[in-house]
Parts: C-alpha cells; structure tokens; sequence
C-alpha cells in the first residue's frame, strides 16, 4: 500500500511541479520579453522571443473563430485532459512509472497551456525558438516540451517493450 501512496505522491508532485515551473517562466516571458526584441545565444542556435498564440502547436488552429478556438482549446481539451487525469488516478497502481510519467507530462503541459490560454484572453505565451538559419522550429514554451517529451517517451516505451502495456491490460481489475 505504501509504495502505491509514494507512487501517487511522486506523480502528482511532478505534476503540480511541471505546472509550476511553465507558468513560472511565462510570467518572466511576459515580464522580461513581451517589449525586447528577440535575444539571440549560441550563434542564433537559441532564441528568447515573446508571442502569444491564440491556436495550438505551431499555431495550428490560430485562424479559427474566436468560439470556435473556445470550444476546441478550451472545452475540448479540458474534457480530454480531465479523461487522462481520470486515467492516471484508475491506473498508477498497475501502469509502469515510465509509461505513468509519460502522461504526467502530457497531462501537465496540456493543463498548463490550459490555465495560460483561460489567464490570457485565449491566448497561450510562448517564448523559446530553436534553429539554423531560416531553418527554425516554432515558437514554443516550458508546456510544449513536456508534452513532445511525454509522447516521445510514451512511444519509446511503446516501441521497446511493448508486451509491458500488453501485461498491464490483461492485469487491470474488472470494473464488476
């Protein structure tokens, strides 16, 4: 029983943790970038560069309506990220730690760009670009890189040792 409490513990403390710190370093974008111009490291490698996005991942979605981006970006995403959560809660005694961490991520970077986009008009702060030359990602935040990093360990686990999850599943108690 103590090791399923500490487990919960450590997820859900990663969780609040990961939110924190997202939000933490908007406040210092908006604070620090919103009137620069973008500040350059590393030969233009790294980027600081205040924006706000009102559409999702590299602004897929920015030219939607108003109410729509609210049904999509708001309701749509609280009601999956609210499923995932329930999934996290039903699950984190028989998921393995990766694979639970994994959604932590996801979970914590879709809420925190959540909360930013309700705090700010619609609208999600990003601030950090990557790139070579014209060759440049998106401008993104703390949030965007939990969520890539928790799909990409999420598929990592999936491609590894795929007959954990196969175990996990015929493990789960009925719902009887």
């Amino acid at each position: 029983m103590k090791t399923h409490s500490s487990r919960l513990f450590v997820l859900l403390l990663s969780l609040f943790a990961l939110v924190g710190c997202d939000q933490a370093t908007k406040v210092v974008a908006t604070q620090r970038l919103a009137s620069v111009e973008p500040i350059s490291f590393f030969g233009n490698l790294f980027r600081l560069e205040y924006a706000e996005n009102p559409g999702a991942f590299l602004s897929f979605g920015a030219s939607m309506s108003e109410e729509t981006r609210y049904w999509v970006f708001v309701v749509m995403v609280s009601v999956v990220l609210l499923v995932a959560l329930i999934f996290l809660l039903r699950s984190y005694k028989t998921w393995p730690m990766p694979a639970l961490f994994a959604l932590v991520l996801i979970i914590s970077g879709g809420s925190s760009n959540l909360l930013s986009r309700i705090l700010n008009d619609g609208h999600v702060i990003d601030f950090m670009n990557i790139g070579i030359g014209s060759l440049r990602t998106g401008i993104f935040n703390v949030a965007d890189m939990a969520i890539m990093s928790g799909v990409g360990l999420l598929f990592l686990i999936s491609i590894r040792s795929p007959e954990q999850f196969d175990a996990v599943q015929t493990s789960q108690p009925s719902a009887e």
